[in-house]
């Protein structure tokens, strides 16, 4: 057979459509691994091998997309990685022996959800490395990067791939119509940075329909060199019963294989909703075109360069915490908004902290998915307050929003001038009052910092020129109680480096934690400040200690609580307690290092007057 990029230089060469799409008019249900389908029904996933072959495809995948260790383990079958991809490609092999067809193996990103554990770049490398590894001992003549909305992850995926083989490899961009990826570079710009990393052909794929596609390769300078693919969707999804349904149809999708040429695609397929029928209308549509090298000559992009875009600046604008943090020390206190509409206590412990001097009041999400006022109403009437000189810093949380809600909001606060988040995670909903609520996370907390920190470059989740930047100070979350400080501490960095301007930590009530604390953050070159909760009784001490994940009290805070005389007693050994951690505290972080988080038990705002007090 001949060699793959040399016959790109003298015809197009059709690829194969959606195998997902396929498999599951086959008969694979929804919600399954369709990956798994290459052990217990080899059948199936054959034919549709052999029906992509048969409707013209010179280029087709191995069903492995999401057959990485890491995605496998959601279905238990994890121990499996290198048997599926061996099997998908042995099976595509078989399909394509005696055929002029190139066996492609197909890698996905690894996509991470909230509750997956971090993971170092090492630790990425080994599970690509392994999927990577199985596809080519399975006989893969070419492999696909594919769907990818990362520069960095793809960049990463390809540099394994480049120790491992010197066959052809295809990057494909999951690029959104506006021309940019979710990690905001554009399509020339990631095209080019794929290209000079070894990429021998960069593509799009995943989210697109036919002329979104067009257009974006209309924003795309070729070279003469340069080979480039599309593997459009069928068109926009529409959810029907159950299932997403694509209407654009095979003649539709072969009428503009032409503009695709013109524009410099070399290997044309489909994705999401093409069939063996689109295919074979395709591979109609191009039998008797010859490649276009170089193209045509770019379209320039029509949105302007988000940085130029002056900063959202909606009165009234508020001094930034850390620039504040450079002249005097700064304490920033969390004050939860109340449970039912009874606002007169909140706004009461409000005025009493402000009073007492607290630089920011911190107002949590729906902590512990407990139902609360919105913190952005909350907020609302803090900023409304005339003597008002505290900061609202909200907490953002994943849990209740998905992706454009998430951006929704954030929009709504930059536009209000709101500018102190803390991008968290969130508890999950079953665990709150409300435990048949839904869960949402489409983000976890390193997907928001992301998120939040292009909004600051003035890009939405997709690249959409937001005409405007917010001007967010964002923080993110550390837990040091956690029993492995050191693989908190790794998380924290990735944090950092997504975007995260200081750091707010769970309570600790161990003396020698702060320092352990402070001395594990501050070489990151991020402030940070310690969180402190005051005690009130035995029960307050034993409920967190037992029930709340992340504290720990020492047994012998414990202890001395259980010999209070009376609650009066009790509130004073809490308050003493309390009194050693906020020292320790300021003897550590003080200055531009970090400061002081005092988190406020059930509006017992007393508790923390007396502790900036003092």
């Amino acid at each position: 057979m001949a060699n793959l990029l040399d016959e790109l230089e003298e015809r197009i060469l059709v690829g194969d459509g959606a195998t997902g799409t396929y498999l599951h008019s086959l008969g694979v249900p929804d919600g399954a691994c369709l990956e798994e389908a290459n052990l217990s029904r080899p059948d199936l996933v054959t034919r549709v091998y052999e029906d992509y072959i048969a409707a013209g495809a010179r280029v087709v995948e191995t069903n492995s997309f999401g057959a990485n260790r890491l995605r496998l383990a959601r279905y238990g079958l994890d121990g499996k990685v290198s048997e599926i991809n061996w099997k998908a490609a042995r099976l595509l092999a078989e399909a394509a022996k005696g055929k002029d067809v190139y066996v492609g193996g197909s890698v996905s990103p690894l996509q991470f959800r909230p509750t997956d554990p971090p993971l170092s770049d090492d630790d990425r490398r080994a599970l690509y490395r392994e999927q990577i590894g199985a596809l080519l001992d399975g006989g893969c003549d070419l492999l696909f990067l594919e769907t990818f909305p990362d520069l960095a992850e793809l960049l990463l995926a390809l540099d394994v791939f480049q120790n491992l083989s010197n066959v052809p490899v295809v990057a494909s961009l999951a690029i959104s119509e506006e021309g940019r990826l979710g990690s905001g570079q554009d399509f020339q710009t990631a095209f080019r940075a794929l290209r000079q990393a070894g990429a021998d052909l960069v593509g799009i794929n995943g989210t697109c329909g036919v002329q979104a596609s067009l257009n974006l390769f209309d924003r795309l300078e070729l070279g003469p060199d340069d080979l480039a693919a599309a593997y459009p969707n069928a068109g926009k999804p529409e959810f029907y019963e159950g299932r997403f349904n694509y209407s654009a149809s095979p003649d539709y999708f072969a009428a503009n294989a032409p503009l695709f040429v013109e524009r410099g695609v070399r290997l044309l397929g489909g994705d999401y909703g093409t069939t063996p029928a689109h295919i074979a209308a395709l591979a109609e549509a191009v039998r008797d075109l010859k490649p276009l090298k170089g193209g045509k000559k770019a379209r320039p992009l029509r949105v302007a360069v988000a940085e130029a875009r002056p900063a959202v600046t909606t009165p009234p604008v508020e001094e930034s915490l850390l620039d504040r943090l450079k002249k005097k020390p700064v304490t920033i206190v969390e004050l939860d908004s109340p449970k039912t509409l009874s606002m007169e206590k909140f706004m009461e412990g409000v005025r009493a902290l402000n009073k007492a001097g607290a630089d920011a009041i911190t107002l949590a999400d729906n902590s512990l998915a407990i139902l609360r006022v919105s913190n952005l109403a909350a907020a609302m009437m803090i900023r409304r307050d005339p003597e008002m000189t505290a900061i609202p810093l909200l907490h953002v949380a994943c849990r209740d929003r998905n992706l454009l809600g998430l951006q929704s909001e954030a929009m709504g606060l930059g536009a209000l001038g709101f500018r102190h988040v803390l991008a968290i995670t969130g508890d999950p909903a079953k665990f709150g009052d409300h435990p048949g609520a839904t869960s949402v996370y489409d983000l976890n907390s390193l997907g928001l910092l992301k998120l939040l920190a292009g909004m600051n470059r003035g890009l939405s989740a997709v690249g959409k020129d937001l005409k405007g930047k917010t001007d967010f100070v964002i923080g993110c979350a550390f837990n040091p109680n956690a029993k492995l400080f050191d693989s908190q501490v790794r998380k924290l960095e990735s944090k950092i480096k997504a975007g995260a301007q200081y750091v707010m930590t769970q309570p600790v009530f161990d003396p020698a934690l702060v320092k352990k604390t402070v001395d594990a953050v501050a070489p990151l070159g991020v402030p940070v400040f310690v969180g402190l909760m005051p005690l009130l009784n035995a029960r307050n001490a034993e409920f967190l200690h037992n029930e709340v994940p992340g504290i720990s009290i020492p047994e012998s805070v414990r202890e001395s609580f259980r010999h209070a005389a009376d609650d009066k007693a009790a509130a004073e050994i809490g308050h003493r307690f309390a009194a050693t951690l906020r020292d320790e505290i300021r003897a550590h972080a003080n200055g531009t290092t970090g400061g002081l988080y005092l988190i406020t038990p059930f509006l017992r705002y007393e508790a923390s007057v007396r502790l900036m007090e003092g």
